[in-house]
């Protein structure tokens, strides 16, 4: 899962919440997020790139408080 801007991906599937953890330290949490799209995430070459074409404007999401 290496990426240079996504530290850790995370997918709840009984809330179809996908959780993406930053090098930052910032948290997103995106709702109603199919398993096939955190799926094709997950393997996709470039998360960042995935994100941004995919998640990103498609679905629902709150930032999370950093801990």
């Amino acid at each position: 899962m290496p990426s240079s801007v996504i530290a850790s991906l995370r997918y709840d599937p009984v809330s179809t919440t996908l959780r993406v953890i930053f090098v930052s330290g910032k948290v997103y949490d995106y709702k109603k997020v199919p398993l096939e799209v955190y799926t094709a995430m997950k393997n996709a070459v470039s998360k960042g790139n995935y994100l941004n074409r995919h998640i990103k404007g498609n679905y629902d999401y709150k930032e999370l408080k950093n801990k």
